[in-house]
């Protein structure tokens, strides 16, 4: 593919995604939300049609596709109103990790179910100390005979009732000089003396939040998935997807609103013309247009460059890629509700309920302020500022 359009397979890909979604649809989202289901049904058929694993390799029961074919995938699942987060952290996050990093029988032993979707695997960086400054986590592995000992906790981990192993980011020590670095450790959610506590959130959403406890945990050598020395590098294997998929989910989520403000602008009729007749309604809507285009492209492009091994280039387009989309969506579920007037306050038509979703895109997986503090010190060669 070049770097304006995409491959007939990913638009084909696109379009049995999209067919898929819309069996579900933003109804089905909601339903299981407020009934506190999950959405079980769209994941196992996902799952089942290959669409969790495009990005594994073929050798372990995937698709052998990238993680733009996995983007587009969130991406047009957000779009049918059925937007699966769990996408981002399972095949997206934790895949990548074990792919790249993982041995050969932790790939056999992991991979299979991740690309089917009969295994889910949660994703844990933020503390509650640390937030956005990933060098200050304190959860801390300690070596012992037969594997390791975690002690510590993690908060806002998204679906680890759902999951059954978590991908933890800890510190171990450094025997030759005492200080701390980042290792992985792939934890059962089962384990002894790990649990965790729902976090009540005002987001409209079957996937919840958890802050997670891990009191003396223990696990076995294998669980570790990498080198205990590899440091930074191996962690942000991991999070420049994350911020690709969640550039795809918040575009997604961008084109849905967009979609139901355009149908009510051309239906409802105040004077002598639909109301999407006056440029009042009509140039909002044309910039939200716009914008999630611009977000797409941008998308497209860090998903293409981190295909391409350049990571450093990746990272900056993966972070303008997310700012963009969470701009895009932000404006876009405003201007649908305000399209809607009072009507769109109103539950029926399906825009109040993605307006804390919606703006959570600003702040996970990255805050669009260090975002901004990325661009200007990596793109701009400005002194750092924090």
């Amino acid at each position: 593919m070049n770097n304006f359009t995409e491959s007939d397979e990913r638009l084909a890909l696109r379009k049995a995604v999209a067919d898929l979604g819309a069996k579900y649809g933003r109804d089905y989202f909601e339903k299981a939300a407020q009934e506190g289901r999950k959405t079980t049904e769209l994941w196992e058929e996902a799952g089942k049609l290959g669409y969790l694993g495009v990005a594994v390799p073929e050798e372990f029961g995937g698709g052998g596709g990238d993680i733009g074919d996995l983007a587009a995938v969130c991406e047009e699942l957000a779009t049918a109103g059925s937007p699966l987060l769990l996408m981002v952290v399972s095949p997206a996050i934790v895949g990548t990790i074990i792919t790249q990093y993982g041995t050969q029988a932790q790939k056999e032993r992991w991979l299979p179910g991740l690309a089917d979707g009969t295994s889910t695997f949660a994703f844990s960086i933020t503390e509650p100390d640390a937030g956005s400054n990933s060098h200050k986590i304190i959860t801390t592995a300690y070596r012992e005979d037969d594997g390791w000992r975690l002690k510590g906790t993690k908060t806002y981990i998204s679906g680890v009732d759902e999951a059954s192993h978590v991908l933890v980011v800890a510190r171990t020590e450094d025997a030759k000089t005492g200080n701390l670095k980042p290792a992985l450790f792939l934890v059962p959610t089962d384990a002894e003396g790990f649990t965790y506590q729902q976090i009540d959130m005002g987001i409209t959403s079957p996937e919840k939040q958890f802050t997670l406890f891990f009191d003396d945990v223990r696990v076995p050598a294998d669980t570790l998935i990498g080198s205990e020395d590899a440091g930074i590098d191996q962690l942000f294997a991991g999070l420049n997807p994350e911020r690709i998929m969640g550039a795809a989910f918040a575009t997604g989520t961008a084109r849905l609103a967009l979609a139901k403000a355009c149908e009510y602008a051309n239906q409802r009729q105040v004077w002598k013309a639909p109301i999407g007749s006056h440029q009042a309604i009509a140039h909002p809507l044309a910039q939200t247009f716009i914008e999630i285009e611009m977000a797409r492209l941008m998308t497209q492009k860090a998903a293409a460059l981190y295909v391409a091994g350049d990571f450093m280039a990746a990272g900056e387009a993966a972070n303008m890629a997310k700012y963009a989309a969470g701009e895009a969506v932000c404006n876009a579920v405003d201007r649908a509700i305000q399209t809607h007037g009072g009507n769109g306050l109103a539950n029926e038509y399906g825009l109040v309920q993605m307006l804390a979703g919606s703006r959570l895109s600003r702040i996970a997986p990255v805050s669009k302020e260090m975002v901004l503090n990325f661009i200007a010190q990596f793109s701009l060669g400005l002194p750092k500022s924090y």
